[in-house]
């Protein structure tokens, strides 16, 4: 009976915490304002700075967050302690910055003892808060809103947890639509994630691919074939005449070859590289990202892709060339 109480009571407390977030999160989506978005864009956009990120308590880890996402997307953005900007680090502020001030009663010490100084530099500020009549309300020109209809949902109403996520909510809307006003790229976003997974699928497959690969010309024995697989390691050939791809052969060609041959009461090693080839092999833009390379293999249940430019073959990607970075 313990245990069925205790249960009970996570799932009211637990429960709290999610209609509290919902009921926030359905009220912005009716009460935000895309000009008020798009204006605030367009000063950040016409501006030569960075957007400075601050808070101070759990809206400072969240404007941390809302930095790093617009740094990482595009913008640069870093994030300054109100507190240490107090006592001197103001001075990393530019001129040509603008801040986005996070608060949710818009009355932090820290962050309002901030506000004179700001407005006196003619830095541009935007505020995401609950109250428009705050202190850090009046003195934003721009003032993204939220409110939480049914609290915090915090069991005591005290902890900041349905403020944070929706200001979180609130950093994600306005990098988004950065990214879509500075026409941000796929190949934008994988300058600025060189390392881990999500910078390798977006690498091109220029960049991954083999430029020195396996060839044999039409005429080639079965030997010759062979010999070639063998040294180039990547478990087929292509079949070239002359700069243009004819076909390839892999391990699954020749055993196939094999197979009719015995069938027809044909010698093998009679067999040339055209009478065992693929006349169709899959290929793939040097310029396509390693993620479709990696799409494209899954769904052709094939190991590699020859890659073209300019409609000639230049390179072959394998599938352990994306294991080897991480993309799958």
């Amino acid at each position: 009976m313990k245990d069925e109480n205790q249960a009970t009571a996570a799932q009211e407390v637990g429960h709290a915490v999610l209609d509290a977030v919902r009921g926030g999160l359905a009220e912005l989506r009716e009460t935000w304002d895309p000009a008020q978005v798009n204006a605030w864009c367009q000063m950040v956009l016409g501006r030569t700075g960075r957007v400075v990120l601050t808070g101070m308590g759990k809206s400072g880890l969240v404007a941390q967050k809302v930095a790093a996402t617009l740094a990482s997307t595009g913008c640069p953005s870093f994030f300054l302690h109100p507190a240490e900007a107090l006592h001197g680090d103001l001075g990393m502020v530019t001129p040509d910055d603008s801040v986005l001030a996070l608060s949710n009663s818009g009355e932090s010490e820290e962050v309002v003892r901030l506000l004179p100084s700001l407005l006196r530099l003619g830095i541009p500020l935007a505020a995401i808060t609950a109250r428009s009549e705050s202190s850090l309300g009046q003195a934003a020109q721009w003032t993204f809103l939220y409110r939480l209809p049914l609290g915090e949902g915090c069991p005591l109403d005290l902890a900041p947890m349905a403020s944070t996520t929706l200001q979180l909510v609130w950093g994600d809307l306005l990098a988004a639509t950065l990214m879509d006003r500075r026409g941000f790229t796929r190949d934008n976003f994988a300058l600025n994630h060189p390392a881990g997974s999500l910078g390798a699928k977006l690498m091109k497959v220029g960049s991954l691919m083999h430029t020195a690969w396996p060839k044999v010309e039409p005429s080639a024995t079965l030997t010759e074939v062979l010999r070639a697989m063998t040294e180039g390691r990547l478990g087929m050939t292509s079949v070239m005449q002359g700069v243009s791809l004819s076909g390839v052969i892999t391990d699954g060609d020749i055993r196939r070859a094999l197979e009719t041959a015995e069938r027809e009461g044909r010698n093998p090693l009679g067999l040339h590289a055209e009478q065992i080839m693929t006349r169709t092999p899959a290929r793939i833009s040097r310029e396509a990202l390693a993620l479709e390379a990696a799409a494209d293999m899954e769904a052709r249940k094939i190991t590699f892709l020859m890659v073209e430019q300019e409609g000639r073959p230049c390179g072959v990607i394998h599938i352990h060339d994306l294991l080897a970075a991480k993309v799958l």
